[in-house]
């Protein structure tokens, strides 16, 4: 049953979402955080690129499998026991990953951590399109991208200088304890829908989850959208995510909270992008144009990181912000899929939409892991391997194809619901 009545927003709409907002927040601290303690990972587990690759990119396989599913039973039962139950399994994934002594262990806390952490943005969107008016919908899908880049910002020189200070175990160990009071929250606060009885529990129809999955599916015009999507979040999530630290530190000789900072500006660009794209898009309604232009952008930027030579430091730190501001467009994806899809498969499809997004890290994080491995010069240095600044642009090549291909599709995108 649809609440099509959004009463006037107020105070307490914005205390459901926030908190909402906040757990796809802490979503994507997990999902970056191993890029700010990859060389103790290296050393502590004695594994080189492509497993280190692996290892961070064990969060997005679960997640990719996990949200079209997902986006179908929040169409049935809601965000709100979704979320809280998903937090917790993360929190617990947290402790295991920071107690695991061997790489097995490690493999296992990283999924649960990306498990739990897959519900975080389609519960955000969830409880936006029910406590706010449509016509904010494309505005706060950028706002929670806010949240989750200064999250990705903290999970970067913060992050870094907490490890050197404290280790990586006792880091990744707060972060479970901080998932299961947000857990806790967020079951107590947050309800699916301002106008819904509050103690009913929706009962789960797998029938109409599967009717629902079947009619998004079917959708090529989904598909499109989704493979956007996936270009546009690749470079954020391979290079923030995990090898933009060790590129700075091995092209410019900086120390780790250092080129952690920096690479942190990529998703500062993404944090004020998001919202800025997403009110454009309400305000002039023009999703197809708005997603263009920023992915050709993104493209060319990606171009001079991957194929110029000898940038300098503020140029490519330039690069990087501007990646993540092009970027940032994405949530208008989301947007678009709502306007050119019916209603009551919303859920399904933002959930595809957001299996491509993540898809892109699972596949990028690891394949440029694979290409750094296959370039190295046997360099080690305190148990971790050493790349140089060259194999990193070799490596990111991968990054800018995906781009490429993702701006070659926005030509084809239509903002009308005609198949």
């Amino acid at each position: 049953m649809q609440d099509n009545a959004v009463p006037s927003v107020g105070g307490r709409a914005w205390l459901v979402w926030s908190l909402a907002a906040s757990a796809f927040g802490y979503a994507f601290f997990q999902r970056v955080m191993p890029g700010a303690m990859a060389d103790d990972l290296m050393r502590d587990f004695a594994i080189g690129g492509a497993l280190l690759g692996t290892l961070s990119a064990l969060y997005f396989y679960p997640y990719v499998f996990l949200q079209v599913p997902l986006g179908a039973m929040i169409d049935q039962i809601g965000a709100r026991f979704l979320m809280s139950g998903a937090l917790a399994f993360a929190a617990a994934g947290s402790i295991l990953f920071a107690l695991s002594d061997t790489l097995t262990l490690a493999y296992a806390g990283r999924m649960m951590i990306g498990i739990g952490s897959a519900v975080g943005f389609l519960g955000s969107l969830a409880i936006a399109g029910k406590w706010f008016p449509p016509e904010r919908f494309a505005f706060l899908a950028g706002l929670a991208m806010f949240f989750a880049m200064i999250s990705g910002m903290v999970g970067q020189a913060p992050l870094a200088l907490f490890v050197s200070e404290y280790g990586w175990r006792t880091s990744v160990l707060a972060t479970g304890v901080f998932g299961a009071v947000l857990s806790l929250l967020i079951f107590l606060i947050v309800r699916d829908s301002p106008v819904a009885n509050i103690g009913a529990r929706k009962r789960l129809s797998w029938k109409n989850v599967g009717e629902g999955l079947w009619v998004a599916a079917r959708l090529w015009r989904v598909w499109r959208i989704a493979l956007v999507a996936l270009a546009m979040s690749g470079p954020m999530l391979t290079i923030a995510g995990l090898w933009g630290t060790p590129y700075l530190s091995s092209a410019y000789s900086l120390s780790k909270p250092e080129a952690a900072f920096y690479v942190s500006l990529q998703l500062l660009g993404w944090a004020f992008g998001a919202p800025f794209w997403g009110w454009l898009a309400d305000y002039t309604g023009k999703l197809k144009q708005l997603l263009v232009w920023p992915a050709l952008c993104l493209t060319l930027l990606l171009a001079m990181i991957c194929f110029v030579s000898n940038l300098p430091l503020w140029l490519t730190v330039v690069c990087f912000i501007g990646t993540g501001f092009f970027g940032s467009c994405m949530p208008i994806t989301f947007a678009l899929g709502k306007k050119v899809t019916p209603e009551h498969i919303s859920g399904s499809v933002t959930g595809i939409i957001n299996s491509a997004t993540v898809l892109s890290g699972a596949i990028l994080q690891p394949a440029v892991g694979f290409v750094l491995d296959l370039l190295w010069d046997g360099t080690v240095e305190a148990g971790s391997r050493v790349y140089s600044s060259e194999d990193y642009q070799t490596g990111f090549i991968l990054i800018f194809l995906m781009a490429l291909g993702g701006f070659v599709l926005t030509l084809f995108l239509r903002e009308t619901s005609l198949k």
